[in-house]
């Protein structure tokens, strides 16, 4: 995939000058002695001025005059290459007084997470969220009942979830602010309705700060040339990162599929050795479920318990009238004790009104059913066990995608990167396919016979 060169940043003469003043200070270890003979004012006025701090790929693209204006600037990163600061101080840039006028006197601003959680507790509230990077005297403040930030000149900014593309429709904005756009299950529907409510000022504009992912919409955005394209990875946010951190996850994943995805930010296709294809999910994706004749919650429980255990998979799906299964819901829950996964079952049972809970009981055995029926003793648990490596159990469904009798109902993404990331020998990295297991568990269950072989399609 051809992705656009990096845009030139917007940084003036000046910034450019000092910053590169204060590079060479920080190198010579003279920084300190320096700054010591700035006054108070001085030293807030050059702590909070971005143009300065930030990294080239961090700067809004240059817009010379005669140049087409951008629509879409997309911020491709690795985890922890500082996307989230930059598609922050973007939007106190525009908040602020001096970008009011470029966006029209009633400035609104959509801020569009995964979730709603998500959004407030990284767009707003995170180290690099929009309360922490202002000054006091700019610093907006937020109105949890009304899900919006206003600032000090009356600029507001609303905060939206993907998992909910409706309620973007009838609000309308001067720019917004998308976060982790690959991740969102709605990613399509949500796109959709903001484009919608981009319409005012004289040049709506949005940002988009994410870990890419291959995703359809991704790859649109990335063909339309009213889109600039920045890109990081994690090591270009060294200085501010854990070297501990740096060194582990470059042990464990440099050079592999997923670091390649996650730390260096790369657009990442199928591996060549996986069971699934992304063409095949994607291709089998909708945006609504149809009536189903039945519904299954399936879970593949951990062995162990605490922050460095592996994750409970548990996927909804359901069987429609026309023959093909639904992904409905990735419910996995990472790192935790067994009554909170086995409450997670419970409430996925019981918000999808599911028919059954199917477990996987290989390591924990008749626990696993007393486990869940101490959350809920009402659960109808079907108790499965492999008797086959995962491979071998995974064929048959992985099957079934390549003839188009799986869709999933939205996009899951850590689901779907599992699936296309596992190959012959597991997944890269040694880690678990949990959310895999959970889906292969429910699929089987609704779509094959004991044997492995596909059930045949109602008439």
């Amino acid at each position: 995939m051809t992705i656009p060169p990096q845009p030139l940043p917007m940084r003036s003469a000046g910034a450019r000058r000092l910053r590169s003043v204060l590079l060479e200070l920080q190198q010579s270890g003279r920084a300190e002695q320096a700054l010591a003979k700035f006054d108070t004012r001085d030293l807030h006025r050059l702590r909070h001025d971005w143009r300065i701090w930030a990294r080239d790929d961090q700067l809004p693209p240059f817009q010379g005059c005669g140049d087409p204006a951008w629509q879409t600037w997309l911020i491709l990163g690795g985890r922890g290459a500082g996307k989230t600061r930059a598609g922050a101080e973007w939007v106190r840039s525009i908040a602020s007084e001096a970008g009011a006028h470029v966006h029209g006197p009633e400035l609104r601003i959509a801020l569009i997470g995964e979730t709603l959680d998500a959004a407030r507790a990284v767009m707003i509230d995170g180290v690099s969220g929009l309360r922490a990077i202002h000054p006091d005297h700019e610093r907006p403040r937020f109105e949890p009942s009304k899900r919006r930030l206003v600032w000090p000149n009356g600029a507001i900014a609303e905060l939206f979830s993907a998992e909910d593309p409706e309620s973007l429709r009838g609000p309308q904005f001067s720019a917004a602010w998308c976060d982790e756009l690959c991740k969102w299950r709605h990613a399509e529907a949500t796109w959709d309705m903001l484009q919608f409510g981009l319409r005012l000022g004289d040049r709506p504009q949005q940002v988009v700060t994410t870990t890419p992912r291959p995703i359809p919409l991704l790859k649109r955005l990335l063909g339309d040339p009213r889109t600039v394209v920045s890109r990081a990875r994690t090591i270009d946010n060294a200085a501010n990162l854990s070297g501990a951190f740096l060194t582990a996850v470059r042990e464990r994943y440099a050079g592999t599929w997923l670091g390649r995805q996650e730390l260096d930010g790369e657009i990442v296709e199928d591996r060549a050795d996986a069971l699934w294809r992304r063409a095949w999910i994607d291709g089998g994706r909708v945006s609504r479920r149809p009536v189903l004749e039945r519904i299954i919650v399936a879970v593949d429980p951990p062995v162990t318990t605490g922050k460095r255990a592996d994750a409970c998979g548990i996927v909804v799906a359901g069987l429609g009238e026309d023959g093909r299964a639904y992904v409905l819901a990735d419910e996995t829950v990472e790192g935790c004790q067994p009554q909170i996964w086995a409450a997670r079952v419970a409430k996925a049972y019981s918000d999808y009104r599911a028919d059954r809970v199917v477990a996987e009981v290989n390591q924990g055995g008749e626990l696993v059913a007393i486990i869940l029926r101490q959350v809920d003793d009402n659960l109808p648990v079907r108790m499965v066990r492999a008797t086959r490596g995962k491979w071998v159990r995974a064929e048959p469904v992985a099957a079934l995608y390549a003839r188009g009798r799986v869709a999933h109902v939205g996009t899951f993404a850590e689901l779907e990167d599992q699936l296309c990331n596992f190959g012959t020998d597991g997944l890269q990295g040694g880690r678990s396919p949990d959310r895999l297991d959970a889906l292969v568990w429910a699929l089987t269950d609704l779509m094959l016979s004991t044997s492995g072989q596909p059930r045949a399609r109602p008439v």
